[in-house]
This record gives C-alpha cells, structure tokens and sequence, in this order.
C-alpha cells in the first residue's frame, strides 16, 4: 500500500486505519467488512468500527444485505466533498472571528529576523497590509523579488516611493535614485533594506549575507517614526539634488562625499556592526 497516498489521507482528516480501509475499497470493491480486513490490513477487531466511522461520514457506503458490502465514495467526489467542507468552515471562522476583539499584547515587540528569505517573506507581508503608503529603500536585487507585492499594492491604490539603492525601474512607483552606492555597501559590508507601510510598520535590516542576514520588524511608534523619517530624509536629499547638484558638489564634493566622510559611522562602530551579523 502506498505510503504516500497513506499520508496525504490522514492529513485530510483519515486515521490510518480508515486511510487503509479506504484505499483497499478503491482497489477492489464491493467488500465484505471481512474481505477489508484481509486486503487493508485493518485488525478484524476494529474493521467494522473503521467502516461504521467512515460510513457516517459519508466516505463509504454499505449495501445492507445478508452480508453487509462496502463501496468507497470516489474520489473525485471526496476530494470535491472536503474542499466543500473547509471552505464552509473558514467562511464560519472569518465571520465568526471577526466579531473578537483584536488582542496584539506583543504588538510594540521588536522582532529579529534572520535569513534573507526570511527578511524578504516578512516584507512582502508587510507590504500586503499597506493601505496608503509605501516607502522603501532598496536595492535591484531584492527589488526584482518584491516587485509584484508592490505593483499589486499600486493597483489598490497604494502610494509607492522608492529611494533605490541602484538600477531600479518600476512604472507604477515614485523612484528616487541613491548616490554612492558602492561606498556605502563597501562601509556597511552588503545590501540592506527598509521598508515603513502607512507609518504604523517597519522593517529594517541587512539582506545580502544569506542564512546570516539580518533585520527587525516592529510597529513601535518609537522606532517607527525616526526609521520613517530616514526614508523621507533621503527623499528630501534627492529632490535637492535633482535642483541643486552642481551648487551642492561644488561644497561638499562628488554625491556630497564629504558630507559621508564628515558623519558616518565610524570603522569600529562598523566593525561592530558587522561582527553582530
């Protein structure tokens, strides 16, 4: 008897001995409660409790003659019979739960997050719940991944900024392109990503180590807003850029250079950093 075929049943809802029940009527059919004990490997003790379960659920059915003959349902009939079943039963829940009141006790927790497809799976539930704005920060790579999240969230009438790290081109979305790109994954040792949704959410983290990447996911008004107002700083140095950029480089040098000299992260915070991931 197949092992897998075995499984799958018990994971609808079949005990192994009814799995086997079932299977063997499949094979050969009408059968005598006997014959299915025979042919299924059923103990002829619990055979007929087996039978008598199935049968009130409809998954066999007897023809009760001298001898009681069992025939299975088929099972395309089954198939469509449980899918009817648990489609009945999340409606009932969806209506049912949401009259409960929402009880997020660990709703302002930060949240670690490790593994880049984790990260990336983490934002693109995030980005499913926006209703009004996205902003994000992000690099070529992890945006070809997202990409279809983010047009969807445009298509229902999200707001979608991007400061990209990179060559992003995204028609649905408001795209603001990011200086010194190499300096900056050199500094902070790879790619990284943020993402704030409806300025309630963020995630924020590295996302080009693999399985040692790194981020964190919070709704902290705390955290939410400085992080928030991050991307919206970038944005603001792009636009004045895009205005003012011979004025600017003029003072502090090519993609404001000197400016990053001046104010980032010193090598041992760096180090440090980077020893955390």
């Amino acid at each position: 008897m197949d092992t897998d075929i075995l499984a799958v049943l018990q994971r609808l809802d079949f005990t192994e001995y009814e799995a086997k029940a079932y299977l063997a009527l499949l094979e050969k059919a009408p059968l005598s409660g006997y014959a299915v004990a025979l042919n299924s490997g059923v103990p002829r003790s619990k055979v007929y409790e087996v039978l008598g379960g199935l049968e009130k659920r409809g998954v066999v059915l007897v023809n009760h003659e001298n001898t009681a003959l069992y025939s299975p349902l088929p099972p395309q009939q089954l198939l469509a019979k449980k899918k009817r079943y648990a489609e009945k039963c999340f409606s009932i829940a969806e209506k049912t739960l949401k009259n409960y009141p929402v009880v997020l006790r660990h709703r302002e927790n930060i949240w670690d997050i490790k593994g880049s497809g984790a990260i990336i799976n983490k934002a693109e539930e995030i980005i499913d719940r926006a209703r009004h704005r996205i902003l994000l920060e992000i690099c070529p790579e992890e945006a070809e991944i997202v990409k279809k999240k983010l047009k969807m969230a445009a298509n229902r009438g999200v707001e979608v900024t991007i400061v990209a790290l990179g060559e992003v081109s995204l028609n649905f979305a408001h795209v603001y392109s990011h200086d010194s790109i190499d300096k900056i994954y050199a500094e902070y040792g790879g790619r990284w990503l943020i993402l704030s949704v409806d300025d309630k959410e963020i995630l924020a983290g590295i996302v080009s180590l693999g399985a040692e990447s790194r981020a964190a996911t919070t709704t902290h008004p705390g955290l939410v807003m400085p992080i928030t107002e991050e991307i919206i700083h970038d944005l603001y140095i792009g636009e004045i850029l895009k205005k003012h950029r011979d004025i600017l480089e003029e003072s502090f040098g090519p993609d404001l250079v000197n400016l990053r000299k001046k104010y980032n992260m010193g090598p041992e915070a760096v180090k440090q950093w980077l020893s955390i991931l």
